[in-house]
């Protein structure tokens, strides 16, 4: 009679299969696996810009039907990844995973956690962290853009974050923030330092608030500024010290003057 220890890797095979399977299509670089993966940024795309319509569609009967099919899908996401990592332990240590739980949690109980429903927008940063979106970059030669194209949208997801806590916190409260575009208004001329007065935030944590958002969006600027301006660069790992920059033309990695075959289509 067959033992119960030796029947359990057929049970476990299916399993198996499927995360093999999920593996390929989130990580593999095949005709299939590329166009799964243009699918999941199409969606993420679609969901980010949920998110940015929040503040208009919140008082909506169809909100809470949308908000939940996006749970659902984020849900689906997040369980794929997981079986598709190579080690789920040190997936979950991710702070990008963190995060995309974080927005989840938000997505199950828009009603108890409204207050801070402005973070998930931080979706499209997790989303920037994901080799998904860059790999089809990388392919078609335009790896030089990687970094300015993080800068945008680091930027980007500074802007709307702090938009939406401005407005979450200061809408009607603070003279001249009275909706959604008020406080983008706020924001923009903050992190930009144009400074115009004519709309404020009140009290010492409207203050506080201004501050953060001018020293953060500066570095921000700024690292676009670097991103866009500084002599090009390639990506590709010294097999000697690991250093991950070298000039396009580079024979020799500067660091430890190890020979280096970087391919010629990162040029």
């Amino acid at each position: 009679m067959t033992s119960l220890s030796e029947r359990a890797p057929v049970r476990a095979a299916p399993r198996s299969r499927l995360r093999r399977r999920l593996n390929r299509l989130y990580h593999g670089e095949t005709p299939e696996a590329l166009r799964f993966q243009c699918a999941v940024v199409a969606v993420d795309l679609a969901i980010i810009g949920f998110f940015l319509a929040t503040p208009l569609l919140s008082d909506e009967p169809i909100f809470l039907w949308l908000d939940y099919s996006i749970a659902l899908l984020v849900g689906l996401d997040l369980a794929a990844r997981a079986l598709a990592a190579d080690d789920p332990k040190r997936w979950l240590r991710r702070p990008d995973v963190w995060v995309d739980g974080f927005i989840f949690l938000t997505l199950l109980a828009p009603l108890w956690i409204v207050n801070l429903g402005f973070l998930r927008v931080l979706r499209l940063w997790t989303l920037s962290r994901s080799p998904v979106v860059w790999r089809p970059m990388r392919r078609a030669g335009y790896a030089h853009w990687e970094d300015a194209t993080r800068a945008v949208v680091n930027l980007t997801t500074f802007l709307f974050v702090t938009t939406g806590f401005v407005y979450t916190f200061f809408a009607n409260r603070a003279e001249g923030i009275a909706g959604y575009i008020d406080a983008l208004y706020f924001t923009v001329a903050t992190v930009t330092t144009t400074g115009f007065g004519d709309v404020t935030l009140p009290g010492p944590w409207g203050r506080l608030t201004s501050v953060v958002a001018m020293i953060v969006g500066i570095s921000l600027f700024v690292r676009l500024a670097q991103a866009i301006f500084r002599p090009r660069k390639v990506t590709f790992a010294c097999p000697q010290c690991a250093l991950m920059r070298h000039e396009p033309d580079a024979v020799h990695c500067k660091a430890c003057g190890h020979l280096l075959k970087i391919p010629d289509h990162e040029d």
